[in-house]
């Protein structure tokens, strides 16, 4: 037995080394990770390879001051106006997406030293000799990307020259508009604008750069002053040793991609992003759906509940997320309640809640309207036979309803699918928002929408004709 233990003791101890190596390892190397908000779609400061890596002169830059400063990032895609109010609801540790360093935004924010001088330019669409001056831009409307320079410049200057704004949450809905005649001309920040014309978006720049204010890596007031330190010293130090013009010469004087952006061409080079999307999508739709079902039942029941507590608690829980749109719902959870608690909440678990209580207010209608499609005489029949109300309600009343239910369950899963695409709003990387990262690359809307809108609808279709036949097996007493 002795010849035994003394192998058998090396091999624990070794198991138990191999346990503990990794975290000796990390408490030796123990690196801080800052969670950091940007505008994935504002290139060619931060946008989205076809490998699925996140580049552009911000990104560059954060992740060589990481690197310098010894500590990690974590980068949140979203957009300029979600990353905003992820900052001030203390979501995220820090945003970098471009942003003016302006005396209203120091009031809330705690900027970086200056990484980047700006300036408004404006663009119109290729070929149109009309538009030249701001003068003639009277009585037509101009596309702004909101709380940018962009659109505080333009905001400036519309009594005088007598233009309309209209205002967009990424750039290249922005561009899209003026390229579709919607929108005359667009104010935005130079590089960006010049950068795109350079890629081919569709647009010419038509007036000299107007002088404009500096871009700035913000933190909440108050938070993190350790990171802005950080940030400053990272930055001085790009300088001196030239990493910095480095980085800038490699999007700012980026010759013009050779990417096939036809639809063959943007399927094969999109399509991971698009499948990584999808299956986002679709795990979004399940889980919720399975969240909802039971929060329907519950609900369900209590909407029939003989009981007036209940009735109306299933009565209240319907109404209020029947009667609120559900991206109000989705900013609620993910900026409202957090800010309004001081907890962190991450998107993915914000869009669950935001899907699971929304559709489990329709479930339960569902679950009340099945209820009550099933003949009353079955309940009294059961109850005539004794059985209690709770039992005849689970072994008489719910199975007959719950048949019914089917084809209303799987429309609800369809609507639900479809609705995953308002979360696209808090930066989930599902498929609508795989779609708009993508476009920000390459700036080919209407073939991209064209891809992304055959998945939705091979999908949907696939469901329906499920339904259909469901519908048509209960119908036929094979269900």
């Amino acid at each position: 037995m002795r010849k035994f233990r003394q192998p058998l003791m090396i091999a624990l101890m070794t198991l138990l080394l191999s346990f503990i190596a990794p975290f000796a390892q990390a408490a030796t190397t123990d690196e801080k990770t800052y969670q950091i908000a940007t505008d994935i779609t504002f290139a060619p400061f931060e946008f989205q390879e076809t490998n699925g890596e996140y580049v552009g002169i911000d990104i560059d830059l954060l992740n060589a001051i990481a690197e310098d400063q010894g500590f990690k990032v974590e980068i949140k895609p979203l957009g300029f106006n979600a990353a905003v109010q992820a900052l001030e609801s203390k979501q995220v540790d820090g945003v970098i997406a471009g942003m003016s360093i302006t005396d209203e935004r120091k009031n809330k924010f705690d900027f970086s030293d200056p990484y980047f001088d700006s300036g408004v330019v404006m663009a119109v669409k290729e070929g149109n000799d009309k538009i030249k001056e701001y003068k003639d831009l009277k009585e037509k409307k101009v596309a702004v990307k909101t709380g940018t320079e962009g659109a505080s410049f333009a905001t400036s200057i519309k009594d005088k020259y007598g233009f309309k704004i209209v205002t967009f949450d990424d750039s290249a809905n922005m561009y899209d508009d003026v390229k579709t005649g919607n929108s005359t001309a667009v104010f935005d920040d130079y590089p960006v604008l010049a950068y795109g014309a350079n890629q081919g978006n569709g647009l010419e720049l038509v007036t000299e750069k107007e002088s404009g204010g500096s871009y700035g890596f913000a933190v909440s007031k108050g938070q993190n002053p350790e990171l802005i330190q950080q940030f400053n010293e990272g930055l001085s130090n790009l300088k001196e040793s030239g990493e910095y013009d480095k980085i800038l010469d490699t999007y700012l004087s980026a010759p013009k991609s050779d990417e096939d952006k036809g639809v063959l061409g943007l399927i094969k080079s999109s399509y991971p992003s698009l499948l990584k999307g999808l299956g986002m999508t679709l795990m979004l739709t399940v889980v919720s759906l399975i969240i909802a079902s039971i929060l329907g039942i519950v609900f369900g029941l209590c909407r029939v509940a003989k009981n007036k507590a209940l009735n109306i608690l299933g009565s209240i829980y319907v109404d209020i997320f029947r009667g609120t749109p559900l991206i109000v719902q989705a900013f609620f959870f993910y900026f409202g309640v957090p800010a309004a608690l001081d907890f962190r909440i991450s998107a993915i678990t914000a869009g669950l809640l935001t899907l699971s209580l929304n559709a489990g207010a329709y479930m339960a209608e569902i679950v009340r309207g099945g209820i009550e499609s099933v003949d009353k005489g079955q309940m009294e029949a059961a109850r005539s036979l004794g059985l209690p109300y709770k039992k005849a309600m689970a072994k008489v009343v719910l199975p007959q309803a719950i048949t019914l239910m089917i084809p209303s369950f799987i429309n609800q899963f369809i609507i639900t699918l479809k609705d995953t695409s308002i979360l696209s709003i808090i930066g989930i990387n599902e498929l609508t928002q795989s779609g708009k990262i993508i476009i920000a690359r390459n700036l080919e809307s209407f073939n991209m929408w064209l891809i992304v809108g055959l998945m939705y609808f091979i999908i949907i279709m696939i469901l329906t004709k499920v339904s259909q036949r469901l519908e048509r097996r209960i119908q036929n007493g094979k269900a």
